[in-house]
């Protein structure tokens, strides 16, 4: 079966081209870096030629409200039009968990309005909403860092390894499109706190983290549950402690 991945080169989606090519499944990767551009459509035609499933994992280089919007709109109204046009059977396309409930972002007001031209088109589809990935939980301590303090909001986070959001998206890529959405999480809901004391290790004691009740998530407005999933997702069994320690053992051997 002929696969086209578009965001192929990134990190989740380099994972789930390797995935499906491992299982012997013709996978394209689509992205600018191979000539393929979902934004301007270049490539998008020829790419999608003869393709059974098409997997969006891409995502805006800026997050910005105007930008963002820009490159959702642009790039899903784009990859519908070159998928009606080849036929497809599936789109799947990864989301965010809390997308819906955090739309004081412009991320994730751009996101919602690509689940709902997703939706919207006609095409089989199946939306995968991830929780943020073990991978930039230091981005949300770098975000969270005011002058020698780290403020966080008082609010739940139940994040996963990049591996299992790529594992969950290559699934439903190759099962029947669910026409719905499927949330994903990984196993375990922390305290913002507690994550951000988890990942500096050793250096918490030498850093202030402050519940801050104004933090929100990334600037949007987010209540205790805003970003965990609901009952009925399906979860991982990696912990983010077993996931640190596996990357500093890593580190250590090389």
């Amino acid at each position: 079966m002929k696969i086209v991945v578009i965001g192929g080169s990134g990190l989740i989606g380099s994972r789930v081209v390797q995935r499906l090519s491992a299982e012997g499944h013709q996978v394209v990767s689509g992205s600018p870096k191979s000539g393929v551009n979902s934004v301007t459509g270049e490539g998008l035609a020829e790419t999608l030629k003869g393709a059974a499933v098409l997997v969006d994992v891409s995502n805006s280089p800026s997050f910005d409200d105007a930008p963002v919007m820009e490159f959702f709109q642009k790039s899903t109204r784009n990859l519908v039009a070159a998928a009606k046009a080849a036929g497809i059977g599936h789109y799947v396309a990864l989301s965010v968990v809390g997308t819906d409930r955090l739309l004081s972002s412009g991320y994730f007001r751009a996101k919602m309005v690509q689940e709902t031209m997703i939706k919207e088109s006609s095409i089989p589809y199946s939306i995968v909403r991830a929780t943020q990935f073990y991978e930039f939980v230091n981005s949300i301590v770098e975000f969270s860092t005011v002058g020698e303090a780290i403020r966080v909001a008082p609010i739940l986070i139940q994040p996963m390894a990049a591996a299992d959001v790529s594992q969950a998206v290559g699934d439903v890529a190759l099962g029947k499109p669910l026409n719905g959405t499927l949330e994903v999480g990984g196993p375990k809901a922390y305290q913002m706190a507690e994550l951000v004391k988890l990942a500096l290790g050793s250096r918490a004691a030498q850093r202030e983290v402050i519940i801050d009740p104004k933090m929100g998530y990334f600037g949007a407005e987010a209540s205790e549950r805003t970003i965990v999933p609901d009952a009925g997702a399906k979860l991982s069994s990696k912990s983010y402690e077993d996931w640190l320690s596996q990357q500093q053992a890593a580190a250590a051997a090389r």
